[in-house]
C-alpha cells in the first residue's frame, strides 16, 4: 500500500530499490569481465526477496551467512550452496546437520586443529561429514591462519584424513581494507588478499591435497582488486547498500548509499543548541565509522527527507538509546529549521548493523513514498 513520508512510523529503514540494483549490476559486471564467481555474503541484506535480484535461488546457488538463522531462512527461500562464514562450534551443527538432511550443502570454516578435531568428532556423532575452507589470515585483522604457517599443513592434511571433515579449500576475509587511508591502500590489501591466499592454496596443493576452493572476500577489495587469478570466488555483502564508511574509503558516492533511516525531531534543546531525533544507537547502531569532511567522528548523515540529499555538514554528533543528537554548534542552521514533528533521513555508517534494528524494508516508489516492503530475517 502506498503511503507518504508521514504517515509512517518513525524511526523506520528505507530502501531504494534503483540505486540498490546500480549497485548489485556494477559489482557483477566487474567479476563476470574477470570470470569469477560470486557467493554474495547475504548477512547485509537478510532479504530473500533482495538476495533473488542478487543471484537467482537453486539448489547449486552459492551464498555465504553470518547466522544459522540466515542458513535456515535462506535454504527455505531455495539457496543449496550455503557458506558458514564464522568457525563453527560443536553444538550448532546440530540445526546444520538438519538442513544437510533437507538436501543443504553446508560449507564450515576452520582455522585451528582443536577447533577441527571438536567439529570432526561432533559431525561423527551425528553419523554426517561438513565440507570444510581453511582461514587464511592475510591482513592480522581477525581470524585466520598466515598463509606462511608451519600449521597450515597439519591443519589440512587432519581436515583432509578424517571422518566428520574434508577439505574444500580456503578462504579470507581482508578486513583490513576498511583501515585503508585511500583507493591505492585498497588495491595494497587486495594484492596481499591475493598473495596470502593463493600462497595457502599453492602450499595445500603441492603437499597433495584438494584445494577446490579459493574464496576472497570484502567490499573494498571486490571493487578495486585488479586481478584475481587463482581465484574462484568473491564473498561481497555490504556493496548491495552501501553506507558511509564506504563512501570514506572511495568505495561508493553518497548517491550511492540505498538505505536510510527516516526518523522524526521530537525536541530542540537551546541550552545545548542540539537537535534531537527518535532515532538512536537501537535505531542506528553505535559505530562511529570514520570521521567525516569536518574531521569529526558522527554516527549517520542527515538528508532532506523528501529527497533524501545530504544536508551539508550535518551529522548525528551523539546517541543515547533512543535519542539521536545533532549539534548546531558552529553551523549555519538554527534549531527553527527543523521543525519540533518534522522528518529527516540518516544515511548510515554501518548498512550491516544499521539494517539489523529492523524486520523490514520500507521500499521508495518516490522520493516522498513508500509502497511495499521487503522482509528481513534477524537474530541468529
Amino acid at each position: 500500500m502506498q503511503m507518504t513520508l508521514e504517515e509512517l512510523d518513525t524511526p523506520t529503514l528505507l530502501l531504494d530499490e534503483d540505486i540498490m540494483r546500480r549497485n548489485i549490476k556494477r559489482l557483477q559486471d566487474k567479476l563476470d569481465l574477470h570470470s569469477v564467481q560470486l557467493r554474495p555474503h547475504l548477512k547485509t541484506c537478510k532479504s530473500l526477496q533482495i538476495a533473488k535480484q542478487i543471484k537467482p535461488v537453486g539448489p547449486d546457488a552459492s551464498i555465504t551467512v553470518s547466522t544459522i538463522a540466515e542458513a535456515e531462512y535462506f535454504f527455505e527461500g531455495g539457496y543449496g550452496d550455503i557458506l558458514y562464514a564464522v568457525s563453527a562450534t560443536p553444538h550448532k551443527l546440530i540445526r546444520l546437520k538438519k538442513l544437510q538432511d533437507r538436501g543443504a550443502q553446508i560449507t564450515l570454516i576452520l582455522d585451528h586443529i582443536e577447533g577441527a578435531k571438536q567439529i570432526a568428532d561432533a559431525a561423527i556423532k551425528l553419523n554426517t561429514s561438513f565440507p570444510c575452507l581453511i582461514e587464511i589470515d592475510c591482513d592480522g585483522k581477525r581470524a585466520g591462519i598466515k598463509a606462511d604457517d608451519d600449521a597450515l599443513l597439519p591443519l589440512a592434511t587432519f581436515i583432509n584424513d578424517q571422518n566428520g571433515v574434508s577439505l574444500a579449500g580456503v578462504m579470507t576475509h581482508s578486513g583490513g581494507s576498511y583501515a585503508a587511508n585511500d583507493i591505492a591502500a585498497i588495491k595494497q590489501v587486495a594484492i596481499d588478499e591475493k598473495i596470502g591466499i593463493t600462497t595457502a592454496a599453492s602450499r595445500i596443493r603441492e603437499a597433495g591435497l584438494p584445494c577446490p576452493i579459493v574464496s576472497v572476500g570484502s567490499t573494498p577489495t571486490a571493487t578495486f582488486a585488479d586481478d584475481f587469478k587463482g581465484i574462484t570466488e568473491v564473498r561481497a555483502g555490504v556493496y548491495v547498500f552501501q553506507d558511509l564508511v564506504m563512501e570514506a574509503l572511495n568505495v561508493c558516492e553518497k548517491s550511492d548509499i540505498a538505505i536510510s533511516v527516516l526518523s522524526t525531531v521530537i525536541s530542540h534543546n537551546k541550552t545545548h543548541n542540539r537537535l534531537l531525533l527518535d532515532a538512536g544507537s537501537l535505531a542506528l547502531s553505535a559505530d562511529p565509522g570514520k570521521v567525516n569532511e569536518m574531521g569529526n567522528k558522527h554516527f549517520g548523515q542527515i538528508c532532506h527527507a523528501k529527497t533524501g540529499k545530504p544536508i551539508d555538514n550535518l551529522y548525528i554528533s551523539s546517541m543515547n538509546q533512543e535519542h539521536g543528537l545533532i549539534s548546531l554548534d558552529g553551523l549555519e542552521y538554527q534549531l527553527d529549521d527543523f521543525p519540533i514533528g518534522s522528518q529527516v533521513r540518516i544515511l548510515p555508517n554501518h548498512a550491516c548493523i544499521t539494517a539489523a534494528a529492523y524486520n523490514e524494508y520500507q521500499l521508495l516508489s518516490s522520493p516522498s513514498s513508500v509502497d511495499g516492503t521487503y522482509e528481513r530475517c534477524n537474530g541468529w
